[in-house]
């Protein structure tokens, strides 16, 4: 909570010292109420007493009420400003840092963990802010200035308050001991159940492939139950805590009327009228206690769960990014613009696992098209996906433009490359924002521009066709696109960026034989000058390129040209007749 705190701005601090200020008035105006309740018992006691003299104290009391209500508004305008602004502000840290995050520092959370930190896990925070500056600073204010008032008034109801106060501090404490080990388990259990819930809706179409809706169905219900179970516990403990209050609040003034009808009937007839003034007095006051420990007991409603929630936002806020912009960049050198090589890479997930790319050196130059293949796992997508720094190397190093990737500036090197993933992925809006999406040295990218992009990923056509062209609709994930289709735009997007280096990782698989082929034939036509780095499956998509590397469990078994390979390379032979014949290799088609 201390690190939440520190996050809270000069002007939000002013709110809650003014929220804190409008809180003390109001109180004191509520205290001062019985006051004048006290005068009019004592005058409507008197024979003497004429009707008017009774308005001057009535009126005080209607003023004193009304301003203690617009103090409460003005207080709970403040709250409101004070946790909309600082969750806000809290939620964007949160996004931004977790965009910051590497893939190595995403693997660490899980995604729907993520989502549930940046909204269940900030409401917990917002909604103890507003509660602690409308109910629970009240709460000990009125408490301790109405016992305040007590001590000054009367002494012969005083053991009634105190035994009330101490059984409703020992039955909060009680209660709140059972429920707050449960707060950490019922945070776990939602993301598990967010979890199970986006994977089965993400992968929707293989439950019902499968018939595995009661599997999937299991599994929620198991979860859902879990998360039901502690909710059950906590809120009856919550609920058994009003109930107490109330029958506390019953309880003391039933001891209050019973000592007060044996003091005054003890006591002379002049003093039974002040006496009986007093008891009113001090009923009035020993409700404002009462009511201010249950407002306290809000707190222990609210604290046990935020205060899970900000150690979970705080997991996020606390952990860096293991890329980062170096102290000192460097310049790349013009003259290799486009030059991509490696010098004895290796790279591990975590220090201690197994290389997952071992030992890998080769060079690209400036225009050339270098192909990696081999079998599932062998490390071909780990290979390309260290270029633009998603991970960093374990051993060795990258030169992009014979300067080391972890010296440049990551903008300036992530705008050196064109990156499309093997699984299109397009964001919700129109067309024409996600070819022209981030930042580039060719944003704002013009109309112009971005139809070029399209036809030369031979997605001109089918865009044409849409009556509203470039701005055509989005949906989110391109769910109203074909996966080939999909794929084309995401092609499209990255040559609109007019990239040095152009990284395809296995971007050809959503395409038929037929736009594979043309579309390699315009890339060579039309991107000479870009390097080009394609990660494929099939052996059609890569046989035409100036250097393929082969790789088996990350090391590299073989590189040359596709005709050198077939003729001396097992594993490439292996890999290339499993897909074509013969004669399809040795001529190229």
């Amino acid at each position: 909570m201390k690190k939440l705190a520190k996050r809270i701005s000069r002007k939000e601090w002013g709110m809650i010292l003014l929220a804190i200020l409008f809180t003390c008035f109001s109180v004191y105006l509520e205290l001062e109420v019985p006051t004048y309740i006290s005068k009019i018992t004592d005058l409507l006691g008197t024979q003497a007493t004429n009707l008017d003299e009774l308005w001057q104290p009535a009126g005080m009391m209607v003023g004193m009420s009304f301003l203690a209500f617009l103090s409460a508004v003005a207080v709970g305008f403040f709250a409101s400003r004070v946790a909309a602004s600082y969750t806000s502000r809290l939620r964007s840290d949160i996004f931004n840092r977790v965009l910051d995050y590497s893939q190595t520092e995403i693997k660490k959370f899980s995604i729907p963990s993520l989502l549930t930190r940046t909204t269940n896990d900030i409401t917990q925070v917002q909604m103890l802010i507003t509660m602690g500056l409308q109910v629970v600073t009240r709460g000990p204010i009125m408490a301790i200035w109405a016992i305040g008032k007590i001590l000054g008034h009367s002494e012969y109801w005083l053991w009634a308050v105190l035994v009330a106060v101490i059984v409703n501090v020992l039955m909060t404490t009680v209660l709140m001991t059972l429920a707050f080990p449960k707060q950490s388990l019922i945070q776990g259990l939602t993301d598990k159940l967010n979890s199970i819930t986006r994977e089965s809706l993400t992968g929707i179409r293989v439950v019902r492939a499968y018939n595995a809706e009661d599997y999937q169905n299991d599994k929620f219900v198991a979860a859902n139950d879990e998360l039901t179970r502690l909710n059950l516990f906590v809120n009856r403990l919550m609920a058994i805590l009003n109930p107490i209050m109330m029958g506390i609040s019953s309880g003391l003034s039933v001891a209050i009327y019973w000592i007060g009808a044996y003091v005054i009937n003890d006591a002379a007839p002049i003093a039974r009228l002040p006496l009986f003034s007093d008891m009113i007095v001090f009923m009035s006051y020993a409700m404002q206690v009462v009511m201010g420990f249950l407002l306290m007991g809000a707190l222990f409603i609210v604290l046990p769960r935020t205060m899970v929630s900000a150690k979970r936002i705080n997991q996020v806020l606390d952990l860096h990014s293991s890329i980062q912009n170096p102290a000192q960049v460097q310049q790349a050198d013009e003259n290799l613009k486009g030059q991509v090589e490696f010098k004895d890479v290796t790279f591990r997930y975590a220090a201690n696992s197994e290389a997952v790319i071992e030992n890998v050196s080769f060079r690209a130059e400036a225009g050339q098209t270098v192909a990696f293949i081999g079998s599932t796992g062998s490390g071909k997508s780990t290979l390309v996906n260290l270029i633009p720094r998603f991970y960093d190397v374990s051993e060795g190093e990258i030169l992009v433009d014979g300067v080391n990737v972890q010296d440049y500036a990551l903008e300036d090197l992530r705008n050196k490359v064109g990156y499309i993933p093997q699984k299109a992925v397009l964001f919700s809006g129109d067309i024409k924002g996600n070819l022209d999406f981030g930042q580039s040295q060719e944003t704002p990218l013009s109309e112009q521009a971005m139809w070029q992009a399209l036809e030369l990923a031979q997605s001109k056509n089918f865009i044409e066709d849409k009556e509203a062209g470039l701005v055509s609709e989005v949906a989110q994930g391109g769910t109203n696109f074909s996966g080939g289709q999909r794929q084309r735009l995401a092609i499209a997007r990255a040559l609109a960026r007019k990239p040095e280096i152009l990284i395809f990782d296995d971007s050809f698989s959503a395409l038929d034989y037929k736009t594979d082929r043309v579309l390699r034939q315009e890339l060579a036509e039309k991107t000479k000058s870009m390097t080009k780095l394609i990660v494929a499956q099939r052996i059609s998509t890569i046989m035409d390129a100036d250097l393929i590397l082969v790789l088996d469990q990350g090391k590299i078994v073989g590189q040359g040209t596709h005709k050198e390979l077939l003729a001396n390379n097992e594993v490439y032979q292996e890999i290339a007749y499993s897909q074509l014949s013969k004669e399809e290799l040795e001529h190229g088609k």
